[in-house]
C-alpha cells in the first residue's frame, strides 16, 4: 500500500529536492530520450501492423509508470511519520485551501467565505489591496475537532510603499467566533481563542526593543482587548522579527499545537527550513473553533495575499496520567498567566458545541 505525507508537508525539508527528478525521469522515460526514440522508428515503419501493437503497449507501459508517479505525488491523505517516536501528520482536505481554490466564496455549500474586500485570483486570495482603509477576511465554515494539529501558511506581504510607511499586517485566528469584522488586523476585539499576528507597522513610538515586521501571539478567552499602541505587547505570549515584506521568494508560517505545547516557526529565508519564533506550553484550546486569516490596512497599507493553509492532524502516544491532564477545556487559557475571568459557556452551547452534535465520537463533558 503506498502512504505518502499530505501537500506541502515535506516541502521545508528538501526531501521533494532529492528524489523528485529521478522520479520523474523514470516516469516519463526521458532518462534514455525514449520519446524521440520511438518518433523516429513511427516515421520508418509507418502503419505496420506489428509496429501499432508494440507502440500500443509501450504506450501502456508509459501510462501505468506515470499513474504510479501521480499516485505517489498526489495522495495528500495518508500518513507520514514527522518527527521522532509516533508522531504523524494527515492532511485535512476540510479544513485546507490550495490553488485553484474550489469551495471559496459565500454560498452554503462552500468550505470557504469571504469578507470585506478579500477577492479570489487565479495565484493568490488577496485580502486586502494596497489601498487605504481596506480590511478582508477568509473563514473556514467547519469547526475543528481536532486534538493536535499543525496549520501551515504560505503568504505574500507586498507594496508600493516604502520603509516604515507601509501596513498594517495579517492574523492568522483559530476562534469560538467567525466572520465577525473589527479593528485587530481586520477582526473582533475580545476574541475567544488563539490569534498570531504578522504586524507590519510599529505603532508605539520610541520602538527599540523589536524590529518590525514583527510575529507574536495572543490567547484571549474574550475578557482582554488588543492593544493598538503598544502593538499587543501587554497580551502577547512571545514574538520574534519577521522580515516578510517585499521578497522575491516564498514565505511561509507554521502553527503546531500538540499536547497544549504551541510552536510558532517560519520560513522566509528561501532555505526551506524552519526556523523558531514562539514556543509556549501549557497552553488550552477548546475544541470545535474556526481557522481563518485576516488583515486591514489604514492610512498605511500593503496588498496581504493568501496562498495556501493546508492543515495536518497529528497523531500523537499520550500516556494514561496525560489523558487525564489533557481533558477537553471550554475556555481558552494559559498556564502560569492569569486571564480576567469570563463569562462560562451555558450548557447548552457546550452541547452545541461538543464534537457528537457534529458527528464526533465524544460526548460533552465539562471541565472547570
Amino acid at each position: 500500500m503506498l502512504t505518502c505525507g499530505g501537500g506541502g508537508s515535506t516541502r521545508a525539508n528538501g526531501r521533494r529536492g532529492r528524489w523528485f527528478p529521478g522520479l520523474m525521469a523514470w516516469a516519463t522515460g526521458r532518462a534514455f530520450n525514449e520519446g524521440t526514440a520511438v518518433g523516429k522508428m513511427a516515421a520508418t515503419l509507418g502503419s505496420s501492423g506489428w509496429w501499432q501493437r508494440w507502440r500500443r503497449r509501450l504506450s501502456a507501459w508509459n501510462g501505468s509508470r506515470m499513474l504510479l508517479l501521480l499516485l505517489l505525488l498526489g495522495c495528500g491523505q495518508g500518513p507520514r511519520q514527522v518527527g521522532a517516536g509516533q508522531t504523524f501528520e494527515y492532511l485535512k482536505r476540510e479544513h485546507s485551501l490550495s490553488k485553484p481554490y474550489q469551495g471559496v466564496g459565500t454560498g452554503s455549500s462552500s468550505l470557504w467565505n469571504l469578507m470585506g474586500n478579500a477577492m479570489v485570483m487565479t495565484q493568490y486570495i488577496r485580502l486586502t489591496p494596497d489601498m487605504q482603509s481596506k480590511q478582508g477576511a477568509l473563514w473556514n465554515r467547519v469547526p475543528c475537532f481536532l486534538r493536535d494539529w499543525e496549520l501551515q501558511v504560505h503568504f505574500k506581504i507586498h507594496g508600493q510603499g516604502k520603509k516604515n510607511l507601509h501596513g498594517d499586517g495579517l492574523a492568522i485566528w483559530y476562534t469560538k467566533d467567525r466572520m465577525q469584522p473589527g479593528p485587530v488586523f481586520g477582526n473582533m476585539d475580545k476574541f475567544v481563542g488563539l490569534g498570531v499576528f504578522v504586524d507590519t507597522y510599529p505603532n508605539e513610538e520610541k520602538q527599540q526593543e523589536r524590529v518590525f515586521p514583527y510575529i507574536s501571539a495572543m490567547v484571549n478567552n474574550g475578557s482582554l482587548s488588543y492593544d493598538h499602541e503598544r502593538d499587543g505587547r501587554p497580551t502577547e505570549l512571545g514574538g520574534c522579527t519577521a522580515i516578510v515584506r517585499n521578497l522575491h521568494y516564498d514565505t511561509f508560517l507554521v502553527i503546531r499545537y500538540v499536547k497544549r505545547h504551541l510552536t510558532i516557526m517560519m520560513d522566509i529565508d528561501g532555505k526551506h527550513e524552519w526556523r523558531d519564533c514562539i514556543e509556549v506550553p501549557g497552553v488550552r484550546l477548546p475544541r470545535g473553533y474556526y481557522f481563518g486569516t485576516s488583515s486591514i490596512t489604514g492610512d498605511l497599507s500593503d496588498n496581504h495575499d493568501v496562498i495556501s493553509l493546508k492543515l495536518f492532524e497529528l497523531t500523537v502516544e499520550r500516556t494514561p496520567e496525560e489523558e487525564k491532564l489533557h481533558r477537553d477545556v471550554f475556555l481558552p487559557s494559559v498556564d502560569n498567566m492569569k486571564l480576567p475571568e469570563a463569562k462560562s459557556p451555558s450548557w447548552s452551547t457546550l452541547i452545541q458545541r461538543s464534537p457528537r452534535a457534529h458527528g464526533g465520537e465524544e460526548s460533552p463533558r465539562y471541565v472547570a
